[in-house]
């Protein structure tokens, strides 16, 4: 063969190889979304999917937890701190109408108005009006300075939605990201496809689909069988090691936002007695729930705070366990032979495995619990918005979401004035000393009042196929970002 024939072969083979290039990705995920809205529901299940992929907001959160530009290019603060002023990408929605400022004006009136069903609506509380100075730029006027502004602009919950689909978001959302929804098989699966029109830069991958499985026996089949690309947060821990030991495979045990609670029904007797609420947590092992649910992965917390943050406090002091000071606090409190109460637990691996464990050691102080499995539907109904239980589990994946401790009307109905006065402040200053000041102050006061019981900082395990790259190892905030993932071989 010659030498030119040798070069065209050469490239013939490239050729084919570059056109056989995996472009479509199919992963897995423990939890189905209740519907598709992330602007007017608490489950993070929803962002998970959509946040960066379908639906974008004025900033967002990067894999590192930093506050990029996004529909925003750019931003000019006055010097009092009170009027932020955006410049606009030229984005398309995925149905085709032109993404301006009056989207921007729709989805945060909407997000602050009276009404407003958001999960998250305190975010938008000092915004006191929007205004559209032109198509490409809009004006946000504070009625007190927010140091946090760009961070809460880039919750999930502060997305932009087109007032022309919004009607029908819950089951076909319409964003301007880079993927748009295609698909959702109920029970089974999502399809997103790669919107051709995207603004930004184009995505590797043409296509994924999320397939929704919530045993664990079945996730880690499923993953060694490769019937899945990836599984981003895989529930079986144990199995770990295995997929470590398989070269097909590349396994990333990343940290999360993710504060793993005990929560106490404040609002109700007997939690409503810090006592009471002292005895639970001083009840609780929290090693033993790591190492029982868990099989290691965590790190144990004693405050509502991501131990990754610099201003983390350790105060597992606090809570330390004591099963005789948890006797002695119930007796002191009027339950010298305990109470009975509900353990109200959602699908996760750490709330159903956690729970039993958790379970056994109240037991053994005179707490009886009686277990209740919930759907995170019904989770959402009975807990979360009906405040009815005692007791449950939950993982708080949002970023650094103290503040929810000063919202009286919050699931777990703490929101004293004390804790109120410390977030105002911390509202109200964007010096880097002083809010380290508040936000320590605020987690001191909630790890003394024994708000909740505070077990662990959850560990966020990926099992995926060894030849992709560019899946997120952390989770700053819940989310599947797949705008820079790809297949290289």
């Amino acid at each position: 063969m010659t030498f030119s024939r040798l070069i065209v072969a050469a490239f013939a083979l490239s050729a084919s190889a570059a056109a056989a290039q995996q472009t479509d990705l199919t992963i897995a995920l423990q939890l189905e979304p209740p519907h598709l809205d992330p602007t007017s529901a608490a489950a993070g299940a929803i962002d998970s999917i959509l946040y960066a992929n379908v639906f974008e907001g004025l900033t967002r959160f990067d894999q590192t937890g930093a506050v990029q530009p996004a529909l925003a290019q750019s931003w000019e603060i006055s010097d009092d701190g009170l009027t932020y002023t955006f410049t606009l990408a030229e984005a398309t929605f995925h149905d085709g109408t032109s993404f301006d400022a009056e989207d921007v004006k729709f989805s945060l009136d909407r997000a602050r108005a009276d009404d407003s069903v958001n999960a998250q609506k305190p975010l938008f509380e000092a915004i006191e009006t929007v205004e559209v100075v032109d198509a490409r730029t809009v004006r946000l006027t504070l009625s007190k300075p927010e140091g946090n502004l760009l961070f809460n602009l880039a919750w999930g919950d502060a997305v932009i939605v087109a007032p022309e689909s919004v009607e029908t978001i819950k089951s076909a959302p319409v964003g301007t990201g880079p993927f748009r929804f295609a698909d959702w098989r109920q029970g089974d699966s999502i399809t997103l496809t790669a919107f051709d029109d995207y603004w930004g830069k184009a995505p590797a991958l043409t296509e994924a689909t999320f397939k929704f499985i919530s045993d664990p026996t079945a996730a880690f089949a499923a993953v060694m069988a490769q019937d899945v690309d990836a599984f981003a947060g895989f529930p079986a821990p144990e199995n770990l090691p295995i997929f470590e030991a398989d070269p097909r495979f590349q396994v990333l045990v990343g940290s999360t936002e993710g504060e793993t609670i005990l929560a106490m029904n404040n609002g109700e007797a007997p939690f409503d007695n810090p006592k009471v609420r002292a005895a639970v947590a001083h009840a609780i092992d929290r090693q033993a729930v790591i190492d029982g649910a868990m099989y290691g992965y965590g790190t144990p917390i004693g405050t509502h705070f991501a131990p990754h943050n610099p201003d983390y406090l350790d105060l597992t002091n606090l809570s330390a366990f004591d099963p005789e000071q948890a006797k002695a606090l119930l007796a002191e409190a009027g339950y010298p032979d305990g109470f009975e109460t509900t353990l109200k637990l959602p699908p996760p691996s750490y709330a159903r495995r956690g729970g039993e464990i958790i379970a056994s050691q109240l037991r053994a102080v005179g707490i009886e619990t009686q277990i209740t499995n919930l759907e995170w539907a019904q989770w959402l109904e009975e807990v979360f918005r009906g405040k009815d239980f005692g007791l449950t589990i939950v993982s708080h994946t949002e970023p650094m979401d103290i503040s929810i401790y000063a919202r009286p009307d919050y699931y777990f109905q703490y929101g004293a004035p004390e804790l109120v006065a410390v977030f105002d402040a911390l509202g109200a200053t964007s010096d880097p000393v002083e809010r380290t000041t508040l936000l320590q102050d605020a987690q001191r006061m909630i790890a003394e009042d024994h708000v909740n019981a505070y077990l662990f900082q959850l560990a966020f395990p990926t099992v995926a196929d060894a030849r992709l790259e560019g899946l997120w190892q952390n989770q700053p905030t819940q989310a599947t970002d797949l705008t820079a993932v790809r297949w290289t071989q």
